[in-house]
């Protein structure tokens, strides 16, 4: 074993893991330390991957060469593609997933990663020299040096678990925290906090009565993450129960208001705005008499179930006795209560685009440590530090950056440097300007090239891409050449409720109502059937689906690229360290100091820091000569 590398990853969860796999399959000589070896990328939270803006960067991250997507699809247990009754930028995959089948496949895909050396151990220092990191020093008294370094730490820096007055320090339930590694960075000039998570009651699900629940389960349709064909979960499909709190068990749970740390002031970091406890919900919702809450299977064969919506740091007691006031609960037994667990993170505007710390060269942050919340955006911080950090190493000139046209993951990145965190940030497509721009179906049109030129992305995905891409313009030329009469679809036409026709239209023109689907023309233009014969069945969904996305919405997608192309021309003004923004009494106060603090690379990284006005820009512009 040598100890020497490249890159050196630390923490094995969703960001360390596709770092360490990135770094390695582009050539890097990558070594991942992590404190347990049977935990990585562990679903800490709920056992589930995707959802609304979540599954578009899974399968970005997919795309790009990552393993989040290809694991999550061999252990899914139920898919289901939502908000399709929306339009297809608001599509999002989810998956729920076999935990401990998931952990075990990314230890399997580790293991089988040419140039990447594991090891057992906490990090306790970082070896810096001159303002730039040269390895880490392990609790056992080993040093690895390595010519990059990432850090992927998660919750477990000075980790601290609430269950009500009780305190544990830890970075998950029954495991240790990490320390140290704050304080030293503290020391060297970095801006630390502190943020909060939680996680919710684990239930026997021997002793729930599923009769009183609603069944939930998966699509019918297979729906997936990856783009790789053949990739699919053998486990047996499994269905998610909704039931819902009441008024009593609202009473039960404020009982226990005066034990809880998050209102006795013993907890002072800031939570995640969008997944509350549910002492939270009651407080800020309190003329809700009711919450819905999901009853979700842990695996394939076990019984237990995770009851997503009742996060809590209440004690034990109180959320044992309010949860057998749930219909289907009366007489639940739980393996495990809820938990809060506060932990540090540091200020992402001390990052550039590419993860790398503006203040020591050759050091990444990747994950909950920037302030993020989750799996998806945890793993997709990982593998662009994971490539940055290789290209760090072999051509330090060069960096790969996503914008925010481009893709979740740049709007994600963008978000976190330029805006930074004052509560856990989690990704909604509502944070992106270009979501018809940046549609799940067609990450791989967006990222593949992109990734096969670094040298991440296999040749097999450049080829499925290129076939992909010849499909979709050959499907979409035929249906502006061939034409169609009334008597084949007019009965399709009425019983979709729309007109019939009079006369005879390009197939392109049908496929544009709105009431109708591509798949519907199918079953009644066999010359359509006939020439999408040439589709590989495995892919014919997606690839149909592309064509005729393209299709209804062709001007929308035009209108946003001619502005994503505008407000490109922005990002080309480059702008850091021209000026000595505390001097210029032109600009607004809140905009010098904001514009000090994050020293902004471009004009238009600089117009999308919360505090800096139009007027501002303009005055930078002005000084430019522009």
């Amino acid at each position: 074993m040598i100890q020497k590398y490249d890159v050196i990853v630390v923490g094995g969860g969703h960001s360390g893991c596709e770092a360490a796999a990135a770094a390695a399959n582009l050539g890097s000589k990558t070594l991942l330390i992590t404190m347990d070896m049977t935990k990585y990328a562990q679903m800490s939270c709920n056992p589930a991957m995707g959802g609304i803006a979540k599954g578009q960067i899974v399968r970005e991250i997919d795309a790009l060469g990552g393993y989040s997507g290809i694991i999550a699809d061999k252990t899914t247990i139920q898919f289901r593609m939502l908000n399709l009754s929306k339009g297809p930028a608001m599509w999002s995959p989810r998956s729920q997933n076999d935990r401990m089948r998931f952990t075990e496949l990314w230890r399997e895909t580790l293991e089988s990663i040419e140039n990447l050396d594991l090891w057992q151990d906490a990090v306790t220092s970082l070896i810096i020299e001159d303002n730039a990191v040269k390895g880490v020093r392990t609790k056992i008294g080993v040093d690895f040096l390595g010519t990059t370094v990432i850090l992927t730490n998660g919750t477990f820096l000075n980790g601290l678990i609430h269950v009500g007055s009780s305190q544990m320090r830890g970075g998950r339930i029954g495991e240790a925290a990490s320390y140290n590694i704050t304080e030293q960075l503290f020391d060297a000039g970095f801006k630390t906090g502190r943020l909060k998570t939680g996680t919710p009651v684990r239930i026997d699900g021997r002793t729930i009565d599923f009769s009183k629940l609603t069944e939930q389960k998966g699509d019918d349709t297979h729906f997936k993450f990856s783009y790789l064909p053949g990739i699919k979960s053998n486990l047996q499909q499994r269905s998610c129960w909704i039931t819902h709190t009441n008024p009593e068990v609202h009473s039960e749970l404020e009982l226990g208001f005066d034990f809880s740390p998050m209102f006795d002031g013993t907890i002072q970091s800031t939570g995640p705005r969008y997944c509350p406890s549910i002492e939270s919900k009651l407080v800020t919702f309190s003329e809700k008499q009711q919450h819905q809450l999901f009853l979700e299977p842990e695996g394939e064969t076990t019984v237990e179930y995770y009851l997503n919506g009742f996060s809590s740091s209440l004690p034990w007691q109180v959320q044992y006795r309010a949860m057998q006031k749930i219909p289907g609960l009366e007489n639940a037994k739980i393996f495990r209560p809820g938990y809060a667990i506060e932990y540090d993170y540091f200020e992402p505007t001390q990052l550039y685009h590419t993860l790398e710390t503006k203040l020591i060269k050759n050091l990444f942050f990747a994950g909950q440590i920037n302030g993020t919340t989750g799996y998806e955006e945890a793993g997709a911080q990982g593998i662009m530090a994971g490539i940055n950090a290789h290209l760090r190493s072999h051509s330090p000139e060069k960096d790969f950056i996503l914008k925010r046209d481009e893709a979740y993951i740049g709007v994600l990145i963008d978000d976190l440097v330029t805006k930074g965190v004052d509560e856990p940030y989690r990704m909604f497509t509502s944070r992106a300007e270009f979501r018809i721009l940046l549609r799940q179906d067609n990450a791989d049109i967006r990222l593949t090239e992109k990734s096969y030129n670094l040298g991440l992305a296999s040749p097999e995905r450049k080829k499925l891409l290129d076939e992909k891409n010849k499909l979709i313009s050959d499907i979409i030329q035929y249906s502006k050449k061939f034409s169609i009469k009334p008597h084949f679809v007019n009965q399709l036409l009425t019983s979709k409720g729309t007109s019939e026709l009079k006369q005879g239209v390009k197939l392109f023109d049908l496929i544009l109502r709105p009431q109708i689907s591509i798949f519907d023309l199918i079953e009644v233009i066999t010359p359509f059937n006939s020439f999408l014969q040439r589709v590989p069945e495995e892919r014919k969904t997606e690839i149909m689906q592309g064509a005729e996305i393209f299709i209804k919405y062709e001007g929308y997608i035009n209108r946003e690229k001619v502005l994503a192309e505008k407000l490109d021309k922005l990002e080309h003004i480059n702008i850091e360290n021209k000026f000595n923004y505390g001097q210029l009494n032109s600009l607004s106060t809140e905009a010098r100091q904001k514009l000090e603090k994050i020293n902004p690379k471009t004009i238009g990284q600089a117009k999308r820091i919360s505090g800096v006005s139009p007027s501002d820009i303009n005055v930078l512009l002005i000084l430019l000569g522009r």
